[in-house]
């Protein structure tokens, strides 16, 4: 298992990153699209001790997830990308943002989530579920 290296927008914020697969899982639901102003996030669920903040610090922003459960979002105070989130129903996984990674242009799309909620103008490139794959 290798480790990434991501930052911020402003470079305040940086972290490494141990990925369980060299790969983009594309969310379209509609807080993410809320979140980040775009069409989808690129995202990977890992273990939380994957994920280490090596320079600055990062706030949390809370809201209800489609559970009814906490979602917290972690984001650099200066500039406010999203570094990761961790939703109370994961336990101890979380969601990193893997379009900030410095090496995040190589990664593949590994697959889709939230579907049901992909624009109608954006085309399908990896296997799609209509919301999160199966246990």
């Amino acid at each position: 298992m290798s480790t990434d290296h991501g930052r911020c927008h402003c470079g305040q914020t940086e972290w490494d990153v141990k990925l369980n697969e060299r790969a983009h899982i594309l969310c379209h639901c509609d807080t993410c699209k809320l979140l980040g102003g775009g069409s989808y996030s690129l995202n990977q669920i890992v273990p939380k001790e994957n994920l280490k903040i090596t320079k600055g610090d990062v706030k949390v922003y809370k809201y209800k997830g489609d559970s009814g459960k906490s979602v917290s979002c972690f984001y650099c105070p200066n500039c406010t990308s999203h570094v990761y989130h961790h939703q109370e129903v994961m336990g101890n996984d979380i969601v990193v943002r893997t379009g900030l990674l410095e090496d995040g242009k190589s990664l593949k799309p590994g697959a889709e989530i939230y579907g049901k909620a992909r624009l109608p103008w954006v085309a399908e490139v990896a296997q799609t579920f209509e919301t999160l794959p199966p246990s």
